[in-house]
């Protein structure tokens, strides 16, 4: 029997020992020394969770090349949304035969058949590398015995940064290459920890603020946010996706190759990758968007388009370029092109001088070199002057420039499509002269071409009446974030003439493609460059539970905000009807109650600068066509005060108190609380707090949310600021992760006992 014994005990011993072995095998994917990859077999390595897998791929702009890469390999992601996150050596490519290879010199070599040499490697022979993984996070390491990391992908990137990949300073991301030409674009970290993108290293389009530390890197967070983390201090600068702390599986942070960063997420339901956020907003803003292609522009549909207006072409291919005629038989004239703004690229040799309009036209008119120049009156008067034919730049309703292009004032040259015709000879036989034939024929000719002129100009007005209309809504597709700036007079088309008021001040319309939304007004002394100021920060921020600001008017004296449209309402006539509070459930109440905690706390501490809402109430919260809970109005502090860091804590004080009271009305349904205070904390101090809670609920209320949501609400009314909690203690009180202690009395408690004894103290004293 012992013998048996051991033998059943040594048995399971193996069988733990076999299944602990293939249940490693499992959860790690191991390159040994010697693997092979090649792109005639079509093989890969994949990750252990499967969700990445680094292998051959055809490059589709060049046929029959090949690269190597990282790309998603997940089953949710169809094989054509596989997108390729790291490619080694970047624009390198290979031919058909060729392979890629962890050598027993622990060295990774891609080997290209038809060049027969090494096209890329790692350069890690002689580190003692003894193997490799592919990580679930989907970087690449080479190990040694020891396990310390020798080299990673993470540390080489292309085009992509990954959730948890850093880009530390003089490291580049640089677009993909189209058609054998490297991009000129990329994505660079400076040594001041300063993310710039660049145009050939030397133009700058866009960048992040001048940080104040050293030894800053940018990283790409799970929760959907780029920040700049110093070390030891978290991060110092964010920028967030629309769907940020939502739940999403994959995301990347790509350069895309039209010079745009782009924050893409997974989209599940949809099966598609969807930009978050970008870099820069307006595409046309990116340098050399259409490189020689002319200018750009937006479309009816909002979408960039290339246009050249120097001259007609019907090559879509074509070069757009302005005229290279430096000397003129008849002398040179200044086309003038409205709403322009251009620049030279090939070289990028503009000169900028301070001067007048006039003074613009003239010195480009005087200097034979001189091709084109933009005039530009913002803040100051300045003028750009070209000095190539390879122009570029972009076009918009709204911008204040005005460009001139120089071509010669002959006739020829002025227009080479429709040459002068050589003047008939003169016919030898004479005509008697018909005086009355003339006179008729005069009066005919003016009253047609007087007809014909103000046909002409009711036709060019209405085109550029609705070519304004078009370039200015061109931003408002679903997919964009750029705002739309409108006049007056659109406003009133869009409201119908403010026929449909939902609220004070606030009017329902709809834009030309009926989306509709919320037009709010504001008062006419708002200084209209502080106006657009405060509008360009409040169109930048993007949070699930706060509406969306589409656009703005500032014209003379009209001071408009166009918001999303929210197609249930405020929550307080949900509040103030019995019939639509049947809607506000427990748990409504208390997800309102969480969604507007974490806008408040998304405003105060993950804005790129502190915002208030300054002005929150149930009317101001409302909710959209899936009933979910939206912040309106929020930030308008920063039209009507300056904002300073001492105004800070007072204003967040503010928006915690405003919070208190919209906790106590979703839980009472009283819509007025100021004098419910006492009331409210008496029953629930004396064990009661279901004495609080609206009477038109059913028997639905959970005590520990209950208990929670009075607690935290009572804390957010103390009367000393000192006492209250902060907007990310409130949310994670109302999350559950949080304890929260019971608070002493609120605003109105304590008042009234200070008061009463104030007024004992007096009566003693008489």
């Amino acid at each position: 029997m012992p013998e048996k014994e051991r033998f059943l005990h040594g048995c399971a011993l193996l069988l733990c020992i076999s299944l602990g072995s293939l249940l490693l095998g499992v959860a790690v994917s191991e390159i040994p020394l010697g693997s092979k990859l090649s792109a005639e077999e079509n093989n890969s390595w994949v990750s252990s969770n499967g969700d990445f897998a680094i292998g051959f791929y055809n490059r589709p702009d060049q046929r029959n090349q090949f690269s190597v890469g990282i790309r998603f390999n997940s089953k949710s992601i169809p094989v054509d949304k596989q997108t390729v996150v790291w490619v080694a050596g970047g624009d390198v490519t290979v031919s058909n035969n060729s392979y890629f290879q962890l050598q027993e010199n622990g060295e990774l070599v891609l080997f290209d058949a038809l060049q027969s040499h090494v096209v890329w490697t790692s350069k890690t022979s002689q580190l003692s590398v003894e193997l490799a993984f592919l990580r679930d996070d989907g970087n690449l390491v080479l190990l040694n015995g020891k396990k310390d990391v020798i080299w990673q992908s993470f540390d080489n990137p292309t085009d992509t940064l990954l959730p948890g990949q850093r880009l530390s300073a003089f490291t580049t991301l640089r677009a993909a290459s189209q058609n054998y030409v490297s991009s000129f674009y990329s994505l660079y970290m400076n040594v001041s920890g300063q993310l710039q993108l660049r145009w050939e290293s030397s133009i700058i389009y866009w960048r992040t603020g001048w940080p104040s530390h050293s030894n800053l890197s940018a990283v790409l967070t799970p929760d959907g946010s780029l920040q700049l983390v110093a070390p030891n201090l978290g991060p110092v600068w964010s920028v967030f996706g629309e769907d940020h702390n939502e739940t999403v599986r994959f995301r990347f942070l790509r350069l895309d190759v039209d010079g745009n960063l782009r924050l893409y997420s997974w989209i599940e339901v949809s099966q598609t990758w969807r930009s978050v956020w970008q870099a820069v907003e307006n595409q046309c803003k990116v340098f050399a968007t259409c490189d020689q292609k002319g200018i750009c522009a937006f479309n009816a549909s909002g979408s960039p388009v290339c246009t050249c207006p120097f001259h007609h072409t019907t090559q879509s291919n074509s070069k757009c370029l302005v005229s290279s005629q430096h000397v003129c038989k008849s002398g040179s004239i200044m086309v003038e092109y409205a709403n322009i703004f251009l620049y030279g690229i090939y070289p990028v040799n503009g000169f900028i001088s301070l001067t007048s309009l006039d003074k613009c036209k003239s010195m480009c008119l005087s200097d034979s070199s001189c091709t084109a120049v933009t005039f530009s009156n913002d803040r100051s008067a300045k003028c750009r002057m070209m000095k190539t034919q390879y122009v570029s730049g972009y076009s918009d309703p709204s911008l204040s420039s005005t460009s001139f292009v120089k071509r010669c004032s002959d006739p020829i040259a002025a227009d080479p499509f429709f040459p002068l015709k050589s003047p008939p000879q003169a016919h030898k036989d004479y005509y008697k002269i018909c005086i009355p034939c003339l006179v008729g024929a005069a009066s005919g000719t003016v009253f047609v071409f007087v007809v014909i002129q103000l046909g002409m100009g009711f036709y060019l007005y209405k085109r550029r009446k609705s070519y304004r209309r078009l370039a200015s809504l061109a931003y408002s597709s679903p997919d964009s974030k750029c705002l739309i700036m409108l006049s007056f007079t659109e406003i009133k088309d869009l409201t119908g003439n403010f026929n449909n008021q939902i609220g004070p001040k606030m009017f329902k319309g709809a834009l030309p493609d009926n989306q509709p939304v919320a037009v709010k007004e504001l008062e006419a002394t708002i200084e209209a460059r502080k106006f657009r100021v405060a509008v360009s920060k409040l169109g930048s921020i993007y949070h699930k539970s706060l509406t969306k600001l589409e656009g703005y008017c500032c014209e003379l004296d009209h001071r408009y905000l166009v918001y999303e449209y929210a197609k249930n309402g405020s929550v307080e006539k949900y509040i103030e009807d019995s019939t639509l509070a049947e809607r506000l459930t427990w748990r409504k109440r208390m997800e309102i109650c969480l969604s507007v905690g974490r806008a408040i706390f998304y405003l105060h501490t993950e804005c790129r600068e502190f915002l208030c809402l300054g002005n929150l109430k149930c009317e101001n919260v409302v909710l959209d066509e899936n009933f979910e809970a939206k912040v309106n109005e929020f930030g308008l502090g920063l039209l009507y005060s300056e904002a300073s860091s001492s105004s800070h804590r007072a204003s967040a004080h503010k928006d915690l108190e405003d919070f208190g009271k919209m906790v106590l009305t979703l839980v009472s349904g009283f819509k007025d609380v100021n004098d419910a205070f006492d009331w409210a904390y008496k029953e629930w101090i004396e064990g009661h707090p279901e004495n609080v809670v609206d009477k038109r609920l059913k028997d639905e209320v959970d005590a520990k949310e209950l208990e929670r949501a009075l607690r935290i609400a009572f804390w957010c009314l103390q009367a000393d600021d000192r006492l209250k909690p902060s907007m990310g203690e409130v949310v994670k009180v109302l999350e559950g992760t949080l304890p929260v202690d019971p608070p002493p009395p609120p605003l109105s408690c304590w008042r009234s006992s200070r008061e009463q004894e104030d007024s004992s103290e007096l009566g003693s004293e008489t």
